[in-house]
């Protein structure tokens, strides 16, 4: 099989990260997603490579119509849209330091060709940490801050993680894209981290005056739980004041329905089901340490690279 990967321009910055994310099974709230695209949009980032996505995806499994098939788009006979699986990489960045971000389709085949694909460009492109995101959705209150959890492909790594106010993930059953990739940089000495923040949904499926599950798609809180951490942990400065602001809306926006919900069923009592929520959720604030641990955890990176040298 050809070589599936191509970089097209090396960054010059002295320091370079990466932040992956897919679309996927483990999208929650889209962190794995649509966060990922917010980062390209606000970093007005430029692709510089690709992984080569035919090998990696069906067409079709017999007996299902579009589960797996690409999107198209016809209007009036002309064939005006077409989405087959992409995965990019984008750079922005200045002379000091950079962030690759990497946006791809879940592969349905050849996984660990795909996974060395994107570990080979991370080597090639001198990538000190990859951040991974993904998203799973649980029974949470919408108006607290969530819960992240990490995994970690180094055991160094968890001291650094330790101070990020994450839960360590014990996961047993099937895995995500995220999970093998977390082994396969493990295995590779590659430093990497997941993080995996949890999003509200709420069953209402059995609700006849309400008749199905509501969750938040662009989880927006998640997204900032997640950034500022990403922020503390490799030192970068994402600008966050516009998803602050966009978490505060969220919480209006989802107490409005709440409110609708509320007199839709008035005997359901979902407003008292919210609270009972936040009154029992064990909320764990993230509270960034100051200018010091950034200089400690680059220090530790620095140490990490020459020991690997």
């Amino acid at each position: 099989m050809a070589d599936v990967l191509e970089i097209w321009e090396q960054p010059s910055a002295r320091e370079l990260y990466m932040i992956v994310g897919w679309r996927q099974w483990a999208d929650g709230g889209s962190i794995s997603s649509n966060l990922p695209q917010y980062l390209i949009n606000m970093t007005q980032a430029r692709q510089i490579g690709s992984i080569d996505s035919e090998e990696f995806y069906l067409f079709q499994i017999p007996g299902t119509h579009e589960l797996v098939r690409p999107e198209v788009t016809f209007l009036d006979g002309f064939p005006d849209r077409l989405e087959m699986p992409e995965n990019k990489f984008f750079y922005a960045g200045e002379e000091d330091r950079g962030v690759i971000f990497f946006l791809g389709d879940e592969p349905q085949l050849h996984v660990e060709r795909y996974i060395a694909a994107l570990l080979d460009a991370a080597q090639q492109l001198n990538v000190r940490c990859i951040i991974s995101l993904a998203g799973v959705y649980g029974e949470l209150p919408y108006d607290r801050e969530r819960t992240v959890s990490a995994i970690y492909s180094l055991p160094e790594l968890k001291e650094r993680l330790d101070e990020l106010a994450v839960t360590f993930s014990d996961y047993q059953g099937g895995a995500s894209i995220s999970s093998v990739f977390c082994r396969r940089a493990m295995e590779r000495e590659v430093a990497h981290v997941g993080f995996y923040a949890f999003v509200p949904t709420y069953d209402f499926t059995n609700v006849p005056e309400i008749g199905n599950a509501i969750r938040i798609e662009n989880d927006f809180m998640a997204w900032l739980g997640v950034m500022r951490r990403v922020n503390r942990l490799l030192g970068l400065e994402f600008d966050l004041a516009d998803l602050e602001e966009k978490s505060e809306k969220l919480v209006q926006t989802v107490d409005a329905k709440v409110a609708e919900l509320d007199e839709m069923a008035p005997g359901l009592g979902v407003r008292d089901y919210m609270q009972r929520l936040s009154d029992s959720f064990d909320e764990q604030p993230f509270e960034p340490l100051g200018s010091v641990w950034e200089d400690e955890l680059r220090r530790l990176f620095d140490d990490e690279e020459s020991s690997g040298s």
